[in-house]
């Protein structure tokens, strides 16, 4: 039976997954870190855990993976910030070892604290420049307001001097009027910026609070940078009298709930003029000390972004070497740790070609020891891929992984999953397009494979073997559809159908949808030589017809992929010997 279903699949190297073996290696304690990243760089060995019934804190390696974990940290803030700066990190080969854990964790440490250094500085120097920018703008809004108020002042002073007295009993004297100040007292002004948006509730609080016993002045200065948030704003620079303490202290308040910023105002004239200028050296002052923070900031970040990517590549490479030590157990005497691992037979030479160069590279006298162990626990399973079966194995991968040595599903998958995409998705102007995009991945493959792709681009450039496999089909399925862009085509003729009245050939009717109204019969001459006749498109039984026929083209599909999967588990049942499941689910199912 076996030999009389034997179609040479055997000789496919996908067909089952590969024989593995449980190994113990025992290894120096001095050369576990090169030896397991040795191990690490084959890439074929799977580490059973030996302190499964240890917390993470309680391993061996714990404070070495708690080091890894800051220094990542430190790897994504540096990644925030170049982000943040506009810039790209380089993305180059890491062509030596690079730094050592202490050196690097070192390096990172160092750069951290200069990097939050030098964001401290222009943090503050900002905010004190945006806070000299609004005291500047205070200053020339409000001026104007007093200066207006005094213009306003001498020109009522000057008509009240010249002007003529209605009564013949008015006093002539000026110390003769009454005192305007003798029953108020003195009044005091609050200056500084608001947002636009809080403006009129700012405003009817102040009237609320003080019972209408204020002056406000206000006049918008356009977008402005606040201080606190660095954020562009729309602010108002406002000014507000008042009479008494008490009114001073509300208003005070009410800014303060308002978020309003305030600035001191001289009253002088003089010293406005004076505070306005030593603002404005001081605004040339910062802006140039500002420039100088940035370029610093600048070139430190262009050094970490030329790096970052090499030493995040380090940091994973080293906490995943001392996670795979915290898996192996220590001796009693701790100068060898003892490891138990899957390794599939194909590979062993090239484990012990790793092992044999991590103990040249440790400078160690012992070499590790590796020898096979006897276990009935179930072995893992492992398919080796190229560039072309990848996809296909995480297809079906991702529905559920085959047991050991089980028939592997991805060998028929290669050809059915594009199949039957294209039997719903059968176009040949859309498998074109699926074929040219396919062929642009495929011909810069080595350029693509060098660069960190995005997750759409990547997750398309990955299933690149998998879209040209789905265009060929769609081109395929398309002209047995005889659909281009959903129009029908005549590459292999015209169709077959003729209008025959009173059955004669009636060939100067082109259009067989004309043939029933003039009272003719519809008959085919014969058979069209590949795919559907374009007759039947634009036609009221169109889909009717290639409805009924993909659904019969379905059935029969389904059948085949059905009756597919009941032959993979006979191979499966004769492979293991399972006569009673070929007895009791195979024949029956069939």
């Amino acid at each position: 039976m076996p030999g009389l279903l034997d179609f040479g699949f055997n000789n496919i190297e996908l067909w089952r997954s590969e024989e593995m073996q449980l190994v113990q290696l025992m290894i120096p304690a001095e050369s576990a870190h090169d030896t397991v990243g040795a191990l690490g760089d084959v890439g074929l060995l799977q580490f059973k855990d030996l302190n499964a019934d240890k917390s993470a804190f309680q391993r061996t390696y714990a404070n070495q993976v708690k080091r890894c974990d800051e220094m990542a940290r430190k790897i994504r803030f540096f990644h925030d910030q170049v982000e943040k700066a506009g810039m790209t990190v380089g993305i180059r080969a890491i062509t030596d070892k690079g730094y050592e854990m202490d050196e690097l964790e070192g390096k990172l440490e160092e750069l951290e604290t200069e990097m939050l250094e030098v964001n401290g500085n222009s943090e503050r120097l900002a905010r004190s420049y945006n806070e000299l920018v609004e005291l500047q703008l205070v200053l020339e809004k409000a001026g104007s307001f007093f200066d207006q108020a005094r213009i306003d002042a001498q020109s009522e002073s000057f008509e009240r001097t010249y002007s003529v007295p209605e009564t013949m009993d008015a006093p002539l004297l000026e110390s003769a009027l009454p005192s305007a100040t003798a029953n108020t007292g003195r009044l005091g002004f609050v200056a500084g910026l608001i947002p636009q948006e809080k403006l009129n509730g700012f405003e009817r609080l102040l009237f609320r609070a003080t019972r209408g016993n204020m002056f406000l002045r206000q006049t918008p200065v356009g977008s402005v940078k606040d201080p606190a948030t660095g954020e562009q704003v729309e602010k108002h620079v406002f000014v507000v009298f008042y009479a008494g303490e008490r009114a001073r202290t509300k208003v005070l308040k009410i800014c303060e709930a308002f978020n309003a910023n305030r600035y001191p105002f001289p009253e002088d004239p003089a010293r406005q003029r004076q505070m306005h200028g030593e603002v404005t050296a001081r605004l040339r002052e910062l802006h140039t000390t500002i420039e100088a923070g940035e370029r610093h900031r600048e070139a430190v970040l262009q050094n970490i972004a030329f790096n970052l990517d090499q030493w995040a590549t380090q940091v994973r490479r080293e906490k995943a070497i001392y996670h795979t030590l915290n898996k192996l157990s220590m001796d009693t005497s701790r100068k060898v740790l003892v490891a138990e691992a899957w390794c599939p037979l194909a590979a062993k030479p090239r484990v012990h070609e790793a092992l044999r160069q991590a103990a040249m590279a440790s400078s160690t006298q012992l070499s590790t020891v590796l020898q096979p162990l006897m276990t009935k626990d179930p072995p893992p399973t492992y398919f080796k891929t190229d560039l072309f079966t990848n996809c296909f194995q995480a297809i079906v991968d991702a529905y559920g992984i085959a047991r050991y040595r089980e028939v592997n599903p991805a060998v028929y998958t290669i050809v059915t999953f594009p199949f039957l995409f294209a039997v719903m998705f059968g176009d040949f102007g859309h498998g074109l397009l699926m074929f040219m995009f396919a062929l642009y991945l495929l011909a810069n493959e080595k350029k693509f494979l060098k660069q960190q792709l995005d997750e759409i681009f990547g997750m398309a450039f990955g299933g690149r073997y998998c879209i040209v496999l789905m265009a060929v089909f769609s081109i395929f399925t398309g002209l047995i559809y005889n659909e281009f862009f959903s129009m029908p085509m005549t590459l292999f003729g015209k169709s077959r159908a003729r209008c025959f009245i009173n059955n004669v050939l009636d060939d100067s009717i082109r259009d067989m949808r004309l043939c029933p109204e003039r009272g003719g019969t519809i008959k085919l001459i014969g058979p069209y030589p590949f795919g559907v006749d374009p007759v039947w498109h634009g036609t009221k039984s169109e889909l009717p017809f290639l409805n009924s026929m993909k659904m019969k083209m379905s059935i029969l599909l389904g059948v085949v992929h059905m009756n597919l999967g009941i032959m993979m588990s006979l191979y499966n049942n004769l492979y293991f010997r399972d006569r009673l499941s070929t007895i009791c689910e195979f024949i029956p199912q069939v």
